[in-house]
């Protein structure tokens, strides 16, 4: 990137984490920085009705802004609204669960402000795992099999929340994700662009779903047909087209 001066913005999606989302906040904000490398923490309220909102406002300042939404529209709808929201240079996804550390924030950052990548994922897979079931985790190596094969990638860790965008790149492409299968609509697309995704390791900590983890099994099929759907652009028309007599029929 530009010797000039860098700014960073952090989309935080949140829905229902009034348990965690203070501390994220305050951990992000602890986080230092490169020398001339500013930061902007954008929360995206999805229509929470634990109290999120409240804590984040109460966090609110100079560095931190609030999206809101009455509704809770989901994962994708909640980042999309973060990107348009976004005014940085660089932007970075950031769960608010804990489950990736924000200290990993420099590490993921450093290949787009060296310029030596315009998009980075943090791989848990190349890093430490604590916690992750044996399904979770049978769940992930399946959706790198999947994209490794269908895109020509190399990927270790397609599913991570951990992903950075040049803000060019990631305004360049459009989305018409609403729930976790954002994730791989955006990897579909960016290795569809001919873009590079460079990978490196991060830890994380596994939450179980009575801890709020809110991703389900159904949600990987979702992501194996979204994967599917942007590497084959013509199956989700021939999927219609086989289906249209049963509805005629009816």
């Amino acid at each position: 990137m530009s010797s000039g001066p860098v700014l960073v913005s952090i989309l935080i999606p949140v829905y229902n984490e009034a348990a965690y989302v203070g501390e994220v906040i305050e951990r992000v904000r602890a986080v230092a920085l490169p020398p001339g490398v500013a930061r902007e923490i954008i929360v995206v309220d999805d229509g929470s009705t634990d109290g999120t909102r409240a804590i984040v406002e109460s966090l609110r300042g100079d560095d931190l802004s609030l999206v809101t939404s009455e509704r809770n529209g989901g994962k994708g709808v909640a980042i999309r609204r973060g990107i348009a929201a976004a005014r940085g240079d660089v932007i970075l996804l950031q769960d608010a669960d804990l489950e990736y550390d924000p200290a990993a924030h420099p590490r993921v950052l450093a290949p787009i402000l060296e310029g030596t990548a315009a998009i980075v994922y943090g791989s848990r897979f190349r890093g430490e795992i604590r916690g992750m079931s044996p399904a979770n985790r049978l769940a992930n190596l399946i959706l790198r099999a999947a994209t490794n094969l269908l895109y020509g990638s190399s990927l270790t860790d397609e599913a991570t929340a951990y992903k950075a965008f040049r803000a060019d790149v990631l305004r360049g492409l459009t989305f018409r994700a609403r729930r976790f299968e954002w994730c791989p609509e955006v990897t579909a697309k960016c290795l569809r662009a001919g873009h590079r995704i460079v990978e490196v390791p991060v830890g994380y900590r596994a939450r179980s779903v009575g801890q709020g983890k809110k991703i389900r099994w159904w949600d990987l099929v979702h992501a194996l047909w979204t994967l599917a759907r942007y590497r084959l652009p013509g199956l989700p028309r021939l999927l219609r087209l086989r289906r249209a007599p049963e509805g005629v029929a009816r």
